[in-house]
């Protein structure tokens, strides 16, 4: 190819990146890290991410009230270290009505305005649910006027009886006052816009932003998919075939794979990601920098 031709090339392909650059933004989850040493290495992430200027992070936390304290210092954390807004994630899964109107007090009280709400799973799997995410929404509005973000599933909820009333749900949570859904991850880009599209024949008129898995290990991916009701195209498989000793290999090519879905979702008009970093930040900060965020 001559020297003429590849710059015609470069000169498009800068063109078509700097037309997405002017159209997405990004937002990052963490979750608490099990001792010091980890947990330095997410707040470096943390600061190292908070380059992109996204538009928010999120915490997560398990069912108990020691990681609910555990999560909520570490979203105080990086809001001082960074200045992002940090929304905790919060579940009603084992938690009263009256604990749950006493948290949200206390987060409005210490100026946390956005929360991440979720019904949370047990790990006794003949638990009864009390409370679900939507009746978490309505709790949290009546204190104060909280930005919520909800979750939603393309491949619906493993528990839902279907696909319909999956959706209706999310309708039910929207309806009461969530700003936005941010879905599971998936590989499958149709799956997503299907879904989308089947939230706007619901009348479901919140963004509804696509969650994004870096893949550091195909492995620990499967893992993750089959505890989420997520499907992994055949394509993949045969793509990571013989590398499991080979993590290095797989980070490129899970960063090939994660910059063809952003390039073809924002094609779509997808103007949000969010990222479920795993407290890493060099493959995903280096996807986003590709992209201008």
């Amino acid at each position: 190819m001559s020297f003429l031709k590849s710059t015609y090339y470069q000169d498009i392909m800068n063109q078509k990146l700097n037309n997405l650059n002017k159209k997405i933004q990004c937002s990052f989850e963490f979750f608490p890290a099990k001792n010091i040493n980890l947990e330095s290495k997410l707040f470096s992430s943390a600061i190292k991410l908070s380059e992109l200027k996204p538009f928010f992070f999120s915490v997560t936390y398990g069912a108990n009230s020691g990681e609910r304290e555990k999560t909520y210092e570490i979203v105080k954390k990086i809001h001082q270290k960074t200045g992002v807004i940090t929304a905790p994630h919060l579940t009603c899964v084992d938690s009263t009505y009256t604990e749950l109107e006493q948290i949200a007090k206390f987060y409005w009280e210490n100026g946390i305005r956005s929360i991440f709400a979720l019904r949370g799973d047990s790990n006794n799997v003949h638990h009864k649910h009390a409370m679900y995410a939507y009746d978490l929404v309505v709790l949290l509005k009546k204190i104060a006027d909280f930005d919520i973000s909800v979750a939603a599933y393309p491949e619906t909820h493993p528990e839902a009886k279907n696909a319909k009333s999956d959706i209706i749900n999310l309708q039910k949570k929207v309806n009461a006052g969530a700003n936005r859904a941010i879905t599971q991850f998936f590989f499958n880009t149709d799956i997503y816009l299907r879904f989308r599209d089947n939230c706007l024949k619901n009348n479901i008129n919140v963004e509804i932003i696509p969650g994004i898995l870096p893949i550091y290990n195909f492995e620990q991916l499967k893992r993750f998919a089959k505890m989420t009701n997520v499907s992994i195209p055949s394509w993949m498989f045969e793509i990571f075939r013989g590398l499991s000793n080979d993590l290095a290999t797989q980070r490129i090519i899970g960063s090939s794979i994660l910059i063809d879905m952003i390039k073809n979702l924002s094609i779509e008009g997808v103007k949000n990601f969010h990222f479920y970093t795993l407290n890493q930040s060099d493959i995903v900060y280096s996807i986003c920098r590709l992209f201008g965020f």
